[in-house]
């Protein structure tokens, strides 16, 4: 991924916000404040990734629009070479640049096989690099282009029409990932502010018994029991593991890409976040 001026903006001010909480070192403010900084640095590079996959699905959409723009003028007679300037006036979204692009090569004399490899290569995407392929082995070899690029365009939609009907199958699945990741943010924090404080308790009026004295660090036992900063901190990392993975595995059910669970991961450690560090500064400032 190349690093543009938005991404170093997020950075800077990410690294400014991130410095600012060494200011309020101790505290709950600063991992909150560490927290926004990193999100701020993080945020550029997740709406990239959120913005190529958006694109990547809107290039197979036009490319099949452009594959029945094609069998149809390829239908009447018109060679393919023809066939592709003719529709190159068309709107096909974000693959007009390349379209006229590989319009543009083929006015010049460029072979068809030569200008779609090109057109591959700036397109990017593998499903229609595949359908390319045919095509161009199709117009090399002779064959009946028109039934060829019927063909490619039923793939293509066959395709398409799978992706959207396991996107709807999974999406239940989707929504009670979300819930199963809230009920246990809920969970952790009654365990770190109703549980561990009780158990705390008992542990003083027991006067340390072992095992138990040295969760919160009043205990003997051992002598190395955990204060609350440190359970804090443990279950906030707890929290972020769980959401990243969560978010991936969420992706990878909806999509079939790891990639597509990043805008999913990030959404889930944000939330893990905010309410972990705001339950922090809340109850923990309360008690």
């Amino acid at each position: 991924m190349e690093v543009k001026k938005s991404h170093w903006i997020g950075i800077i001010l990410g690294s400014a916000v991130a410095l600012t909480s060494l200011l309020f070192m101790g505290s709950d403010l600063f991992f909150f404040l560490l927290g926004i900084g990193v999100v701020i640095a993080v945020l550029p590079f997740i709406l990239v990734i959120m913005k190529e996959s958006r694109v990547s699905n809107e290039k197979e959409e036009m490319f099949l629009e452009f594959a029945r723009s094609l069998v149809e003028s390829v239908k009447t007679g018109i060679p393919i070479s023809r066939s592709i300037i003719n529709v190159r006036s068309k709107s096909f979204g974000v693959l007009n640049p390349h379209i006229k692009k590989l319009a543009n090569q083929i006015s010049m004399g460029i072979p068809l096989s030569i200008a779609l490899q090109t057109f591959s290569k700036d397109v990017n995407s593998r499903t229609i690099s595949r359908s390319l392929t045919l095509i161009g082995q199709a117009e090399q070899a002779g064959g009946d282009i028109g039934r060829i690029l019927e063909d490619v365009a039923g793939a293509v939609s066959t395709s398409d029409k799978i992706k959207k009907e396991r996107k709807a199958a999974v999406s239940t699945l989707v929504v009670q990932g979300y819930i199963i990741f809230f009920v246990f943010i809920i969970i952790i924090l009654v365990m770190q502010f109703k549980i561990i404080p009780i158990i705390e308790g008992i542990s003083n009026i027991g006067g340390g018994i072992a095992g138990i004295g040295g969760i919160g660090g009043g205990g003997t036992a051992g002598g190395g029991g955990l204060n609350s900063q440190e359970l804090s901190s443990s279950f906030l990392y707890l929290l972020l593991i769980q959401g990243l993975f969560s978010g991936l595995t969420i992706g990878k059910l909806a999509e079939g890409n790891i990639k597509a669970g990043v805008k999913h991961s990030f959404a889930l450690v944000l939330a893990s976040f905010l309410i972990s560090t705001g339950a922090n500064l809340f109850f923990g400032g309360a008690g």
